[in-house]
This record gives C-alpha cells, structure tokens and sequence, in this order.
C-alpha cells in the first residue's frame, strides 16, 4: 500500500512538473506578444505588419497548443535523446500546429514557436534541468536528429534557406539557440542589471537578437535588402542608448515605421524571444514570466 501510494505521488509531481513547462511556455509566448512597442510585430497597439493576426489571435492560439507542450513534456520525461523520442515530438507537434489552424481559422501564428518551445520543453524534461546553456544544448541534439516525416514537406522557412542559404529556425535549433544563449539572454540580464525596467529589458534582448539574426521569415517578405533594413535599424537602436532612452526610442519608432512600410515582421526574433522568457523563468524560477504579464 505505502509503496503505491509513494508511487501515485511520483506520478502526480511528474504531471504537475509537465504542466508547468506547458504553462511557461504559454505564458512566454503570451508576454512576447503583449510586449510594447515591437518594431513591425503585433503587439498591445495593434497587428503590426500583419493583415491575419492580432493580439487575440496570439494569445488564443497560445491557449490551444499548451496542451501538446505538457504531451511533449510527458513524452521527454528522462528519456534518452534519440531518434523514437524526435518521431515522438514530431507528431505532437503536427498535432499542436492542426489545433493551432483550427484555433486561429488557418492563420500560421505560432509553427515556428511549436518547434523551438517544444524542444526546449523537451530538453528540460529529459535532463531535469533548469540551466539555459543546458536545456539548450539537450534540444539542439533532438533538433539534429532527421525527422523522415518530414522529408516531403516545404515550409516558407525551407524556401528560403535553399534561396538565401539562411539557418533559420532549424539551423538556430541544431546550434544550441546560439542567439538565445549568447545574445538574448545576455542583452536581457545585462539591461536589468543597468536598472531598466522589465518591459525595456525584453526590448533590448529583442533587438540585440534582431541586429544578427537572419530571419527567415523577413527574408520570405522582404529578401536580402530587408534583412539588411531589420539588421542595420536594431543595430542603431542600440548605438543610440538602446530603448528606454530619447535617442533610443526616436530610432525605434523610426524602425518600427520602415517595418510597417515594408510590411516586414521579424517573427524569428520574436520566437527566439519567447524561447529566451521560456528559458530564463526557468533558470532559477524567476518571477519574470509567471507573475508578470
């Protein structure tokens, strides 16, 4: 009897922990979409360079995947990293991505973040461990491994990496989320440890990822020239005493103009910065996504 009871309670702390890596990546994706102002993105004022999204699609479309993150979580529990836990990950992520269109009456918000969030969930659940560099590193190895369901499919992001010869999300993935781990995370502790406010802080870390990121999916719209346009304006934000400051805001609103003329969203940089929320609320349990959105 007490032996089964021990066991029910290892099951129950198991669920609960699937759900929390679920509920911190929902709440990652909902604060990266809530943060203001974001150059061509949606944001609290509006759709951005967006004609299909809005705030209330993200934040529906977040709800709807949640569930296949704990299934990830679930399926990644201390397994070894090989290729029938990536077949594994793969289906629930198709899955998450056919709740995702039916949630969002077939609009593409979140794919790229269904696959960078649900490996880092998957990284952190097989090794139990809340280190970024970590997580990270564990995720880029599943990420490396082929997934033969995939062979046949053609995504925007493919197109573009045979066209511009661009990682993108999966390039970033199978590196260990260079950006995230050497840019974002960084830009990010480093502008609180000046003081900054938490909202200025997610901008900094957004924008030093935007400055070197090649961003597949303003590559899709806007090719070479509006890679350069994304690159070169983050970078000036940033030389100018970055967000928070006069300087720095003037070059941000700029930005955000050229972006919206353009019609270019960097949704790249905006998935990295979930995955940067995602994974420094787990380092450590930090209170910067949970209580504070």
């Amino acid at each position: 009897m007490r032996q089964a009871i021990l066991t029910t309670q290892v099951a129950e702390l198991a669920a609960c922990e699937h759900r929390y890596l679920a509920s911190l990546a929902r709440r990652s994706l909902v604060t990266e979409a809530q943060l203001t102002p974001k150059p061509g993105l949606v944001d609290r004022r509006g759709s951005g360079s967006h004609t299909d999204l809005s705030l209330e699609i993200i934040i529906r479309s977040a709800a709807a995947i949640e569930p296949f993150f704990r299934h990830m979580a679930a399926a990644s529990a201390s397994a070894r990293v090989d290729a029938g836990l990536r077949e594994v990950l793969a289906a629930i992520g198709r899955e998450a991505e056919s709740a995702m269109f039916k949630a969002t009456g077939g609009t593409n918000s979140h794919k790229g973040a269904i696959w960078i969030l649900g490996l880092l969930i998957a990284g952190a659940s097989s090794s139990q461990s809340t280190a970024p560099a970590r997580v990270a590193g564990i995720a880029g190895g599943i990420a490396r491994i082929p997934d033969p369901a995939r062979l046949q499919l053609v995504s925007h992001g493919d197109l573009v990496r045979v066209r511009y010869g661009a990682a993108g999300a999966r390039g970033e993935a199978c590196a260990g989320f260079p950006h995230v781990i050497d840019g974002g995370l960084p830009a990010l502790n480093s502008a609180r440890n000046r003081g900054l406010c938490e909202e200025t802080s997610r901008l900094t870390a957004l924008l030093q990822m935007m400055a070197s990121l090649e961003d597949t999916c303003v590559l899709y719209r806007g090719g070479s020239e509006g890679l350069e346009l994304v690159q070169r304006g983050a970078r000036a934000v940033l030389e100018a005493g970055g967000p928070g400051t006069s300087a720095g805001n003037a070059a941000l609103n700029q930005l955000d103009h050229a972006l919206l003329k353009q019609r270019l969203s960097p949704g790249g940089s905006a998935d990295l910065l979930a995955a940067t929320l995602f994974l420094d609320a787990l380092d450590g349990s930090k209170e910067t996504v949970r209580g504070r959105h």
